[in-house]
């Protein structure tokens, strides 16, 4: 059965009836055909479906239960690991699927959450976003990536992060930056997932220090190894640290090497620059330089009311908002951000308004991509695969 929406407005400003079959856009501007299901849009902007690129949903809504007095990454690290004993796997479960409920209704189609994978936290987070995702499954896409604690070379680690691959994860992660050897570490976790055929997401060089900045080396090995799964670069503060040249070569090499890099901007400004009382930095990558290298440059919200980020709404136009405040992107480019880069860096196929598109959408009640933006409102209409999954 094919479903018209009627009188929608488009991105251009036009008004349109929009026709979607078999999961696909079919037509733009045509009339609606006898039998047509119809949806009427009622002149809400129609946009292509955004996606989540970095969640944490195993630690979303901990806000209240796991404290960070000093508010920056270290503090959250020790929180979560001093407050393991609170968390149970049913808890983290409905923990994440009310945050991933929360993140469909809002307009995103596909989440790549990162679980825990720790000595003390064990496979958990695991079981439990790998419970979500099939729970959710029909709704939303879950890629569950498996994020290694540290050091990652022990073969304690090593066996977890092996085990995590046989349950179903979908990609394999790390934290290099935080290891004592960052290149080893680059290694071992670009040599699991080549051997399980995954795609690879680092959090990399969540840090102002300059001299931490193992990005250019991921880019190498990947040229070098010719891995061909897929690689992320989520975070890359420490590259806006570095010089304009440097910034320029680095993003010349991770274009080169087809990496995606995911910024982060809410939790990374929440986390990042308390040590800088003076002209505080933004704790974000160098998303100009990354653009202009043809790198492609997703955004994400990261942590959600967790010790991690006190705040945030589940809500990918928060993230297009905050891309434009403080990435200096303008609105377009922010929604690109959360919406076909972010698709693109998951390895999903393009959704959006042309015949051929998958037809995840989403009707907002604003004006224009810089209307939705900065207002985020309420009244959305979700459809995934050309069906309704949230909203009205």
């Amino acid at each position: 059965m094919a479903l018209s929406i009627v009188d929608a407005l488009l991105p251009d400003g036009s008004t349109a009836t929009v026709r979607v079959e078999a999961g696909l856009v079919r037509a733009v501007g045509a009339a609606a055909e006898p039998g047509d299901d119809l949806l009427h849009a009622g002149g809400r902007l129609l946009l292509p479906a955004m996606a989540e690129a970095h969640a944490h949903l195993d630690k979303a809504f901990l806000a209240e239960t796991v404290p960070n007095p000093t508010g920056d990454l270290y503090g959250a690290i020790e929180a979560m690991e001093t407050h393991r004993h609170l968390i149970t796997r049913d808890d983290t479960a409905a923990r994440a699927e009310r945050a991933a409920r929360l993140i469909l209704a809002n307009g995103a189609t596909a989440i790549r959450t990162h679980a825990d994978v720790t000595s003390e936290n064990g496979l958990m987070s695991v079981a439990a976003l790998l419970e979500v995702r099939e729970r959710l499954r029909g709704l939303v896409d879950i890629q569950v990536v498996a994020l290694s604690g540290w050091p990652s070379t022990n073969d304690e680690q090593r066996a977890l992060v092996r085990e995590a691959i046989a349950m179903g994860i979908d990609g394999v992660g790390g934290c290099p930056h935080l290891e004592d050897d960052a290149e080893a570490a680059t290694d071992l976790f670009l040599e699991l997932a080549g051997e399980a055929g995954l795609f690879l997401d680092l959090h990399t060089d969540e840090t102002l220090d300059p001299t931490k900045f193992a990005l250019p080396y991921l880019a190498r090995r990947v040229l070098d190894t010719g891995f061909a799964h897929g690689v992320s670069a989520s975070h890359c503060v420490s590259l806006g640290m570095q010089s304009p040249e440097v910034q320029r070569r680095t993003a010349e090499l991770v274009a080169a090497a087809g990496i995606s890099v995911i910024a982060l901007p809410s939790s990374n400004l929440y986390l990042q620059g308390r040590a800088h009382q003076e002209a505080m930095p933004r704790g974000l990558t160098a998303v100009r330089a990354l653009r202009e290298a043809g790198v492609n440059v997703a955004a994400g919200a990261d942590n959600l009311q967790d010790p991690f980020n006190l705040v945030g709404r589940g809500d990918c136009l928060e993230t297009a908002a905050l891309m434009v405040m403080a990435g200096h992107q303008l609105p377009d480019d922010a929604f690109h951000s959360v919406s076909a880069a972010a698709r693109r860096a998951l390895g999903l196929q393009a959704a959006g308004l042309s015949p051929g598109d998958v037809a995840d959408l989403v009707l907002v009640p604003a004006a224009s991509v810089r209307e939705a933006v900065a207002f985020g409102p309420e009244g959305r209409t979700v459809l995934r695969n050309g069906v309704i999954v949230a909203g009205t």
